[in-house]
């Protein structure tokens, strides 16, 4: 099987750009995953949040985790479980407006580390979404509009762990899905691994590379470019040793953000008889309906936002 997509943002500055750019289509395109290298965070902030968000979980919530969770969930199961998942786990919204004061056991250092990743991280999101415009021959800042609704994005970040578990084949650490939103942008544990994306019918580990982000594309962008990239299912399988970090940060479309295939594409689709597939809807509707049909297939989702299809003006 070929190797998974790894893209080193130097080269997009040197002679080796357009073949950067190729890669990062091939993997828009074939993967809906693709990991980061030379990427601009500096590898010293890198240390900062893992050695901090490491040192919270065990601090604060390991322990919880062990007693409400890991000493109960697994009594008497014999096939496996299909309705929990495996991590301790806590989201941090950053934008439009921040919930950070929602949780006191943070201490004020871990939350300025963490404003101060989240800022970088959504810089490189934009970043990322003006690549993908270049490649699919979008106007630059087209995705970004796309998610702007009449707020701004969404933006916020899910912070896992996923402890030791004694029975791995019965429970898994995150089921299968894939996700809702825009561009995600992850930083995971670069010794436990756990993380897999499904190519071809098979699951394929998502390899850890310490300093890297690795980034996946959500159900909005499969629906803007009317199929051409794919949100593709990732799932998280439980390890009997070590526990597994993961800092998922979300760029979504805000809440009011209209969703639909970029007119520019279906144009250039219409020469090959290609049809608009996605339908036209709020962003937030299409949530609601995800809330309780995450750990199912993504495409009864789409059929279903039919109902809820936006006039087109």
């Amino acid at each position: 099987m070929e190797a998974f997509p790894v893209i080193n943002m130097e080269k997009l500055n040197g002679e080796e750009r357009a073949a950067t750019m190729e890669k990062i289509r091939d993997a828009c395109e074939n993967w809906g995953f693709f990991e980061l290298v030379n990427h601009g965070i500096s590898l010293e902030q890198m240390d900062t949040v893992e050695r901090s968000t490491k040192g919270h979980y065990k601090k604060c919530m390991e322990q919880r985790f062990k007693e409400l969770v890991a000493a109960k969930a697994l009594e008497g199961v014999e096939t496996e479980i299909k309705d929990m998942d495996w991590e301790s786990t806590f989201f941090l919204r950053h934008l439009p407006a921040s919930n950070v004061a929602d949780f006191p056991d943070l201490d004020l250092e871990y939350k300025k580390v963490m404003k101060d990743f989240a800022s970088k991280l959504q810089k490189l999101a934009e970043e990322l979404l003006d690549l993908l415009c270049e490649n699919l021959g979008l106007e630059k800042g087209y995705l970004k509009k796309a998610f702007h609704g009449s707020k701004g994005p969404n933006f916020g970040t899910k912070v896992s762990n996923y402890p030791p578990c004694p029975k791995p084949d019965l429970v898994k650490g995150l089921r299968a899905h894939t996700d809702a939103g825009g561009i995600i942008l992850l930083f995971q544990d670069d010794t436990v691994s756990g993380l897999q994306l499904l190519k071809d019918g098979r699951w394929v580990d998502v390899p850890p590379m310490r300093h890297s982000i690795v980034v996946n594309l959500g159900d909005q962008l499969e629906v803007i470019t009317n199929g051409k990239y794919k949100s593709v299912l990732h799932r998280v399988v439980t390890q009997t040793v070590g526990t597994r970090m993961s800092i998922a940060s979300f760029y979504n479309p805000g809440n009011d953000a209209v969703i639909y295939p970029a007119t520019a594409l279906l144009e250039k689709e219409a020469a090959d008889q290609k049809d608009q597939v996605y339908p036209k809807f709020v962003f937030d509707d299409y949530m609601k309906l995800y809330a309780g049909l995450k750990f199912q297939a993504k495409e009864p989702r789409f059929e279903a936002m039919k109902k809820f299809e936006v006039a087109t003006a």
